[in-house]
C-alpha cells in the first residue's frame, strides 16, 4: 500500500510513540489534499470490498445491501435513496437476494402500500461474517499509523459522514 494515500492533516508531534516499527512518520508523507486523498482512499476500500464481495458470491451492491440492513429495515425508496439506485435497479436487487434467501419483504404496518426489506437468517449471518471480514481487511490499511492517528481518522471521517446520513 503506498503511503501517499494517509491522511495528512498537520504532521504528528516528534515524541509521538508509534503503535509498531512501520508507524508512518507524518513528515515524510506528501500531502495528496482532501479530494485526491479521499478519493484514492475510496478506491482502496472499494477494492476490499470488492474481494471480500467474490469470496462471498456477491457484488459490491449486494453487500452494501446486506450492510445497510445489519441494524435496519427500511422501506424500498429508503433503501434505494441510501445505495444511490433507481426504483428498477432496487427492484432487481432486492429480488435477487430474495432468491438467495438473504432478504425478504414485508408490508409496513404503518403504510400498506409500503414495502420493509429485512434480512433474514441467512443474510444475518452473511452480513455478519461480510461485515467482520471486510473490517478486519479495512483495519489492515490502517496498520501503518498510530493509535493517534487512527483515532483522528475515526474522528474525522465520522464527522464527515455525520453531515451526509441518507437513511
Amino acid at each position: 500500500m503506498s503511503d501517499d494515500a494517509a491522511p495528512t492533516t498537520e504532521s504528528a508531534p516528534a515524541s509521538a510513540s508509534p503503535s509498531g516499527p512501520d508507524a508512518t512518520d507524518m513528515a515524510d508523507v506528501a500531502d495528496v489534499g482532501i479530494a485526491d486523498g479521499l478519493a484514492q482512499l475510496s478506491f482502496l476500500v472499494q477494492g476490499v470490498l470488492g474481494k471480500v464481495a467474490a469470496e462471498y458470491g456477491l457484488s459490491v451492491i449486494q453487500l452494501r445491501l446486506l450492510g445497510v440492513l445489519r441494524d435496519r429495515e427500511p422501506g424500498m425508496q429508503a433503501l434505494a435513496r441510501h445505495l444511490g439506485l433507481d426504483k428498477s435497479s432496487m427492484t432487481g436487487l432486492v429480488d435477487r437476494a430474495e432468491r438467495r434467501g438473504l432478504v425478504r419483504r414485508t408490508t409496513s404496518p404503518h403504510d400498506k402500500r409500503a414495502v420493509l426489506v429485512s434480512l433474514t437468517a441467512e443474510g444475518h449471518e452473511l452480513a455478519r461474517t461480510g461485515a467482520a471480514d471486510a473490517s478486519r481487511r479495512i483495519h489492515a490499511l490502517t496498520a501503518h499509523l498510530t493509535d493517534a492517528q487512527r483515532t483522528q481518522l475515526s474522528l474525522l471521517t465520522s464527522a464527515v459522514l455525520a453531515g451526509h446520513s441518507t437513511i
